[in-house]
């Protein structure tokens, strides 16, 4: 696999580090731990029979009315959420928080990756009313923050950023003073498409490498470890040429215990920072069913605070780093600066509500200028 230049020249400006050097040195590779065997020490009732998963992986189970009502409401809009295509284990607390991770362009995958469980096909769907209904689903949770996700559908010839786009114009109009993050796939590389999304003005512009370089094909299979680091690159820089004044962050996600070692962590991360990559979150990967790559090491949660604290000291603004974390998971707390935004937020809904009675409750304007088709014009952060 070769490295663009525009790559290698990023990552020539962060050099390796004392901190690369002293992992080298102090870890080896894991231990193999398959998914359904292996013991991880006494548990709380002093017995060592084989479990599942350590003790530290806990999920909250979906129920209660507040994760009905979502339900209802996502269903009911013929939405997919990759909450419940991908089998997440955080679905239950999200959804009774009133968060969901939005899941356009289908159900079905055009990419058969190792360790996902979306399932893979020929898609028969190219909804283009999607993004309408996205946008009534998401007024009526009446969120702080949206994430926006889908499948790959290499089938298309945009690979579905026209729908991408719309449903972020769709958003502004729909709910204004909503933060709004995609989560898109790498479009084979091709520039015209994230060109696309990013004339739409999302606040961030996420695009997972999933995992190490060394093990890409095994995990992903058709994507590439440079391609994605590319596309992070290229958004920033598209950002500033199609949206100037406004400030957009970029995002990568990190699964753990597919067979990485400490070492190849921290390059991921000194790979991520040469693209100036703002956010990275890092989690445990989960296997999904016998059929899918297999656990190969379970982290313990010590060992995720010091990924995080590593990660930071290269100069992420956020890194949301734990067992259960996934690319989605607090989202709205991920964005730069989340207090100071959501506090604003706030004083600008009690202005507005004193302002113009009968609308309090309702989002504030962010100084968005749209025109008659519902495209952002401009957007100062």
């Amino acid at each position: 696999m070769s490295d663009s230049p525009e790559i290698n020249s990023a990552r020539r400006a962060l050099p390796p580090t004392d901190a690369a050097r002293h992992l080298a040195s102090t870890h080896a590779l894991p231990p193999t731990i398959a998914m359904g065997g292996g013991t991880f020490g006494p548990a709380a009732d002093g017995s060592t029979a084989p479990r599942r998963h350590p003790e530290w992986i806990k999920a909250r189970m979906p129920s209660g009315e507040t994760y009905q009502e979502v339900r209802r409401l996502l269903h009911g809009l013929t939405l997919n959420t990759v909450c419940e295509e991908a089998h997440c284990p955080n679905m239950g607390e999200c959804w009774d928080q009133r968060t969901a991770t939005i899941m356009i362009l289908g159900d079905t995958c055009t990419r058969a990756c190792g360790f996902c469980a979306v399932k893979t096909g020929k898609p028969l769907v190219h909804d283009l009313d999607e993004p309408r209904r996205v946008a009534e689903a998401i007024r009526g949770l009446g969120l702080e923050h949206v994430v926006v996700t889908s499948v790959a559908r290499d089938d298309l010839d945009d690979g579905g950023a026209g729908i991408f786009a719309e449903t972020i114009r769709r958003l502004r109009v729909a709910c204004p003073g909503m933060g709004v993050e995609v989560l898109i796939p790498d479009f084979n590389g091709e520039e015209e498409p994230l060109r696309t999304v990013m004339a739409a003005g999302p606040d961030i512009l996420n695009h997972n490498v999933e995992t190490v370089a060394r093990l890409q094909k095994p995990v992903r299979k058709r994507a590439r470890y440079d391609r994605s680091l590319g596309v992070l690159l290229r958004a920033k820089a598209y950002a500033r040429e199609l949206n100037p004044g406004m400030a957009v962050h970029t995002k990568s996600s990190i699964m753990v215990g597919l067979g990485e070692t400490r070492p190849e962590l921290h390059q991921t991360f000194v790979d991520l920072r040469a693209v100036d990559c703002d956010i990275l979150t890092i989690g445990q990967y989960l296997r999904p069913s016998a059929e899918h790559l297999p656990v190969e090491r379970y982290y313990h949660p010590d060992e995720f605070a010091e990924m995080r604290d590593e990660a930071l000291a290269l100069g992420f603004k956020h890194v949301e780093s734990g067992p259960l974390v996934r690319s989605s998971y607090h989202a709205r707390d991920q964005v730069p600066d989340a207090e100071a935004r959501r506090a604003a937020r706030a004083a600008g809904l009690a202005v507005a509500g004193a302002a113009t009675p009968g609308i309090v409750g309702e989002p504030a304007r962010r100084g968005l200028t749209i025109d008659t088709d519902g495209r952002v014009i401009y957007r100062p952060d």
